[in-house]
């Protein structure tokens, strides 16, 4: 408080001086207590990059990462096709080719989950819609039952079974029209319409349901209700709602966030590829990921959203700016990219079977004979180490397994984290968000 005091004192005097005159002396202690209270502030940080320059990598880890290039060496393919980056905060450690793009494969799914979030924000929710162009009268909805969908890409058998059970709260147990599906409603990941309404009609009747859908429903919380909806009619499409459509069901499907995290725990190609669509597609996902990242465009390439091909490839250097993106973006939210990225060791996905350092958070790659592992790498010494490894052409399997054993060697050399940084952790409010049924209009005869 004292600091504060001199230097409003100071301030105003040096200001009163020339408006009115201060004596020379008073100009003389004014100066002095600003001075003394300018060198006492600590100098400004500036922000660490998203990315550093690409130059002058730390001796040491280059030396480690040639040793590591040379043991899969006899895997299949010359050091060209491998790419690694590495950094720590304002640090280059390790850049091996790590501005070229090599074939990305799942590492696709980083540039997805980036442009959803800058695009939706991690609390969006899709909004699939239900209603009618009829009547319900004595349980039994006299015409169509009309689906709206809106680009959930995780409406699955669950969720339909919720729709199910909301309607028979409605009171609905029959309906004598049509299933109409109207806009782009997707479900267990099909965009068939044929087949995602025979999945939707065989969800909301309990009859129908075969080995798979009792399996899921033994999954529910106990006393969950099993549906009844016979639907008599045909499954049909429709460009539009009929004018006279009435809505009677909102399902809001599980938040931006929590979506991205079941894909990229498992690493759905099916989820990713539709998310990409929902923002523009590939070409909008490439441009806006470089930008966000900031990386030149050429960096990062993608015709799906999902890495289902060869042709999508995106350079180490772009992979670690791209996780670091995220990062950034989601500070606002106060959350980090755990919640959207598997957490190794915690985790349920295709990452339980790796030896990847515990606490880490990342996202692997994997297409035929490509491996790639971009990510978070927590240790003592270093701090938080963003990193991208990306193997081509050679022998997936063990590709995966010395990407683990390169890793868990630097984090011994670097100090194995006993727990998780601050900066890794989960929101703890993003525990329980899920997805909903909401009864909008219950209709009266």
């Amino acid at each position: 408080m004292q600091k504060i005091l001199c230097f409003t004192t100071a301030l105003s005097c040096s200001l009163l001086a020339l408006v009115s005159g201060c004596s020379s002396n008073s100009d003389s202690n004014a100066s002095s207590a600003l001075n003394g209270v300018v060198n006492a502030v600590a100098p400004i940080k500036k922000p660490i990059p998203l990315i550093v320059a690409p130059e002058n990598p730390d001796p040491a880890t280059t030396a480690k990462v040639e040793q590591y290039l040379k043991s899969i060496a006899p895997l299949g393919s010359n050091q060209q096709t491998h790419g690694v980056w590495m950094q720590s905060g304002d640090k280059l450690l390790a850049n091996h080719q790590g501005t070229v793009p090599i074939t990305a494969a799942s590492i696709s799914k980083v540039a997805t989950t980036l442009v959803t979030l800058k695009t939706f924000g991690p609390d969006h929710v899709f909004v699939t819609q239900i209603g009618t162009n009829g009547t319900i009268e004595n349980g039994v909805l006299k015409g169509d039952l009309i689906v709206q969908g809106g680009q959930d890409p995780f409406f699955v058998w669950e969720e339909a079974i919720d729709v199910g059970n909301t309607l028979n709260q409605m009171g609905i147990k029959r309906v004598t029209g049509n299933l109409v599906l109207v806009d782009k409603f997707y479900m267990n990941f099909s965009r068939s319409s044929d087949t995602v309404g025979r999945l939707f009609q065989t969800a909301l009747n309990s009859r129908l349901w075969n080995r798979q859908v009792n399996n899921i429903y033994a999954t529910l919380p106990a006393g969950t209700a099993k549906p009844q909806v016979i639907i008599n009619g045909k499954v049909k499409t429709d460009a539009a709602v009929p004018p006279n459509f009435k809505l009677l069901v909102r399902h809001n499907s599980y938040p931006v966030a929590e979506l991205l995290k079941k894909m990229n725990n498992y690493s759905n190609n099916a989820m990713a590829d539709m998310l990409a669509d929902a923002v523009g597609g590939a070409s909008v996902v490439s441009q806006k990921a470089s930008e966000a990242a900031e990386v030149p465009q050429n960096e990062i390439y993608l015709i799906n959203g999902s890495g289902l091909t060869y042709e999508n490839k995106i350079s180490p250097r772009a992979a670690v700016g791209m996780f670091r993106a995220i990062e950034k973006h989601l500070q606002q939210y106060n959350m980090t990219v755990a919640d959207v990225f598997t957490i190794t060791g915690q985790d349920k996905g295709v990452l339980e079977q790796r030896k990847i350092p515990k606490f880490s958070v990342v996202k692997s790659g994997s297409l035929d004979t490509v491996s790639a592992l971009v990510g978070a790498l927590p240790t003592q010494n270093q701090g938080t180490v963003w990193f991208a490894i990306m193997n081509k052409s050679g022998d997936l399997v063990k590709y995966r397994k010395e990407q683990d054993t390169f890793l868990t060697k630097k984090t011994t050399e670097w100090g194995v984290a006993t727990a998780s940084p601050t900066e890794l952790l989960p929101s703890p409010s993003r525990q329980g968000k899920i997805s909903s049924s909401e009864i909008i209009t219950v209709q009266k005869p």
